[in-house]
């Protein structure tokens, strides 16, 4: 699948790397928030000491942000995009993804109202890896 960028999240990703000094792999933007991707072993430097560069940045664009480091691997990449949320287990077994929460608010977090969190994760997830499903259980 090929990505195409709008102008508008043309000039979030330059904005964002010229303040940051991180490289973005792929920005995403949905009703009130603009998720980043950064390149494995760049979240530091694009979050900024206490979170500064985040906070600047979504107080300029009035957006709240989220920044994701990259991972190769798709099950902590999916790790990573949940964070600080904790699954106790991911685990991938015939191309469908199990998400195990430790309880039931985690659960309902990850999945949020009519399912809006886990369609996001899957959208995200889909961009980069191959996949049938993913479940939180």
């Amino acid at each position: 699948m090929k990505i195409k960028y709008d102008l508008d999240l043309m000039k979030f990703i330059s904005l964002f790397e010229s303040l940051t000094n991180a490289n973005v792999k792929d920005c995403i933007s949905n009703e009130d928030m603009l998720i980043f991707i950064v390149d494995e072993g760049q979240i530091g430097k694009a979050v900024g000491k206490n979170g500064a560069n985040v906070k600047r940045l979504s107080s300029m664009l009035k957006k709240k942000l989220k920044v994701v480091e990259f991972n190769a691997d798709k099950l902590q990449f999916i790790k990573n995009y949940i964070y600080p949320l904790k699954a106790t287990d991911i685990q991938e077994e015939n191309n469908i993804i199990t998400i195990s929460g430790p309880d039931t608010k985690t659960r309902g977090l990850l999945i949020g109202r009519n399912a809006k969190n886990l369609n996001d994760l899957k959208d995200i997830v889909k961009r980069f890896f191959e996949f049938e499903d993913i479940k939180v259980v």
